[in-house]
């Protein structure tokens, strides 16, 4: 059933993922959602068009989901997940033991996440702003919604490097300047493996060259699969660099 009491609708759903006891999701109920009262996503470059993607479930976390439900946990390993949205991922890598941080620019992104892993009966899961091609300030975060398992503003942004970063459906913008391929080779360990799950978006080749530039190499897996029970149909690939 919709519920509501913020200003927008949500919804409430067992999520299946192969490899993984289902999860418990509370996403916005539709594409029609909007909330942003005081400007703080207009502040972040949010639109009102896409300030309901975030809270959204999409193909390709689904598919980069299943991923980290059967990747073998790695003692000493961190894993950052980029433009997290409802961190479907990241709360699979979490419930599994993975050493998991979430990140996106979304001004709720933090308060979904929280009430997602308490729906899961998780212990409380690291999430950092992260926002590529943007330095926070702190008047960035005066309006975020607040929530126990966030940091204090003064540690709130991503900061550290990881051993593995991923991310799903995240070239949705040509960026040409490399902004996104920064934000990963900063947060990149010395070697490092970045998965990307990609719907087959026309920005790869100018994401492609910027990561070689920073000394990544490329390899590609395809992802399509036909329809199945339960199951739509999907067009994509895995992108993986390695450093």
């Amino acid at each position: 059933m919709p519920h509501s009491s913020v200003g927008y609708f949500t919804k409430q759903e067992n999520i299946a993922v192969t490899g993984v006891a289902d999860m418990v999701i509370r996403s916005l109920l539709d594409k029609q959602q909007f909330h942003d009262p005081l400007e703080a996503a207009l502040r972040m470059g949010i639109s009102s068009a896409t300030w309901p993607l975030f809270g959204l479930l999409w193909p390709s976390g689904a598919c980069l989901a299943e991923r980290m439900a059967c990747r073998p946990v790695r003692t000493g390993e961190r894993i950052l997940e980029v433009g997290c949205g409802l961190g479907l991922s990241s709360l699979v890598g979490h419930r599994r033991g993975a050493d998991m941080t979430a990140s996106d620019c979304h001004p709720l992104a933090g308060a979904f996440l929280a009430e997602n892993v308490r729906l899961n009966g998780l212990l409380p899961l690291k999430y950092r702003h992260g926002h590529w091609g943007h330095r926070p300030l702190d008047s960035d975060f005066d309006h975020v919604a607040p929530v126990s398992a966030m940091p204090q503003t003064d540690d709130i942004a991503v900061s550290g490097r990881f051993e593995l970063i991923i991310g799903s459906d995240i070239l949705y913008e040509r960026d040409e300047a490399g902004a996104l391929a920064d934000f990963i080779a900063h947060h990149a360990a010395p070697s490092a493996e970045v998965w990307v799950v990609d719907p087959n978006r026309g920005n790869r080749a100018h994401f492609h060259r910027n990561m070689a530039a920073l000394g990544f190499g490329l390899s590609e897996q395809n992802l399509n699969h036909a329809a199945r029970p339960g199951v739509a149909a999907y067009k994509g690939r895995m992108l993986i660099y390695q450093r």
